[in-house]
């Protein structure tokens, strides 16, 4: 029978001289405020104008749309903070559901479209510090930049091999996002008591996507024209009952100018009758 080895405890190696693992913070570990609040009310909106309908138009899809929310890439970003969150993202093929922070390592992917929003303190870093991080470190597929105050700063670029590519406006001055299926484009009008030239989605015919108001809007337009609809049923059936009561009446006395004739046919009958005529020679 073959000895059975002993275990050398004495030589085994001592657990504190083993070397650290070194475990990627979570996004429960991770800040997801750093106090710098949106630049303007005007950028605040404009984010929520590009967050909100997209958010609603995908929503039977597994995407994730946020704004002005960290998206950490590394950990040495919590430590030299070189880089804040995008002030509106898209993420594709993720499942929904809230985050503190878009944390890579654990979604096991980044933005598939990032627009960042232009203003006199961050135009510089986002047209170039931002947009070398998108597109070396991150690789985002589509990056597009905004000045809500000069929207004739409007720029897109799209990831190729050797990196950005300015995306080309098309014949009505849109740039598309191959990634979403919609198009970027000015708006003029008012959204919450601003009225000035906005950027919107839409759709590839033209469409924009709806907000919150105007869904409502448009909800209370259908519902005014249904109760118009009923409204007009009702006073068409009302008038098709009048027709036919004064049809009835119509008929009624037909029938009461036929049966007085009847009656006064009968007694002259009779009369000729009782006189001895006979009407029927």
């Amino acid at each position: 029978m073959a000895e059975t080895a002993l275990l050398d405890l004495d030589n085994l190696p001592k657990l504190d001289n083993l070397p650290e693992i070194e475990i990627p913070p979570t996004q429960d570990q991770l800040p997801c405020d750093d106090g710098i609040p949106m630049e303007t009310a005007r950028h605040k909106l404009q984010m929520d104008l590009l967050v909100n309908p997209l958010s609603s138009w995908l929503a039977n899809r597994d995407a994730y749309v946020a704004g002005n929310m960290f998206v950490y890439f590394s950990p040495h970003q919590v430590k030299n903070h070189d880089f804040r969150g995008p002030d509106v993202f898209v993420v594709l093929d993720v499942p929904r559901g809230e985050r503190k922070s878009w944390v890579i390592w654990e979604e096991g992917k980044g933005p598939d479209v990032v627009i960042e929003l232009l203003s006199t303190s961050t135009a510089i870093s986002d047209k170039q510090q931002k947009k070398e991080i998108y597109q070396k470190r991150l690789r985002v597929p589509e990056y597009f930049w905004f000045d809500p105050f000069d929207p004739n700063d409007f720029a897109g670029f799209s990831i190729q091999d050797r990196g950005y590519e300015p995306i080309i406006p098309d014949a009505q001055g849109r740039l598309i996002s191959q990634q979403l299926g919609l198009a970027l484009v000015h708006w003029y009008g008012s959204y919450f008591d601003t009225t000035t030239t906005w950027l919107r989605w839409a759709t590839m015919d033209g469409a924009l996507l709806p907000t919150d108001l105007e869904i409502a809007k448009q909800a209370q337009q259908r519902a005014e024209q249904a109760q118009q609809r009923a409204e007009q049923a009702q006073q068409q059936a009302e008038q098709a009952q009048q027709r036919a009561e004064q049809a009835q009446q119509r008929a009624e006395q037909t029938e009461s100018l036929l049966e007085k004739e009847r009656q006064l046919t009968q007694k002259l009958l009779a009369q000729l009758r009782a006189q001895g005529i006979n009407p029927n020679e």
